[in-house]
């Protein structure tokens, strides 16, 4: 397994509410761990949202006793969304705080995945780019409900508008996502400071066509950037069978 993540302030914002976790090795009962979160919040609370449910997520599966991964990745957002919630119930500053969470692990040629919003996964390969997770934002439920086409999605004002977050209601329903992983497929996760920037056949051009996936991570924020960068922008890719490890 070969990995590489890096995040970026982007070209607008003055702090940086994304926040990321990866590790080839074991984490508790899974064999390896990748964490993606977008926060939200005035003042400092989308940069503490994030953060906190990053390291949360960690600290509840390394305690988990659930060796079948969804079962476990479900057990441990639904308590950290309990976590966060409580936190923004007890401190006015961060009232109304929330953060998605995009998370993924690889068992065997398996990939499981969970997502709450809009932060992404995709798998790349030198036939397709696929996005696995699906958006929870209102534009998306639109699109679903045949009310817009895509196309129009892609630039509606509310398109950054989420529908679920980690931390907001009592309740938090991820959506989860198993496939089969081949030979030379590649992870993307990402938040929506990347997609928001650069269009999914773009982002498939840039990562086929870097030498390295250190290359490829570079280039997809610089490239977000250099089309206006207008939000933080995290990348982490991960080659599952790649056998050299290179962490940011």
């Amino acid at each position: 397994m070969k990995t590489f993540s890096m995040t970026h302030i982007g070209q607008r914002r003055e702090m940086n509410q994304d926040y990321m976790y990866t590790s080839e090795t074991a984490v508790g009962n899974l064999p390896n761990l990748f964490l993606v979160a977008d926060g939200m919040g005035g003042h400092a609370a989308g940069e503490y949202a994030s953060r906190f449910t990053v390291e949360k997520l960690v600290e509840k599966i390394k305690e988990s006793s659930q060796t079948e991964p969804v079962a476990l990745m479900k057990e441990a957002v639904e308590q950290v969304n309990a976590m966060l919630l409580a936190e923004a119930n007890a401190d006015r500053a961060k009232a109304g705080m929330g953060t998605t969470i995009v998370a993924a692990t690889v068992i065997g040629e398996r990939l499981y995945a969970a997502n709450v919003g809009d932060s992404r996964l995709y798998v790349i390969n030198e036939e397709s780019i696929t996005q696995i997770t699906r958006d929870h934002s209102l534009v998306e439920e639109m699109v679903r409900l045949g009310e817009m086409n895509k196309e129009d999605a892609k630039d509606h004002p509310d398109k950054n508008i989420i529908t679920r977050a980690i931390g907001v209601m009592p309740e938090v329903a991820p959506d989860f996502f198993e496939i089969s992983l081949k030979d030379q497929d590649m992870i993307l996760m990402c938040s929506d400071g990347l997609t928001n920037m650069i269009n999914d056949i773009d982002i498939n051009k840039i990562v086929l066509g870097q030498r390295d996936i250190v290359e490829k991570a570079e280039k997809l924020v610089e490239t977000a950037n250099q089309n206006g960068g207008r939000d933080n922008i995290t990348v982490v890719l991960v080659e599952p069978f790649s056998d050299e490890v290179k962490v940011c």
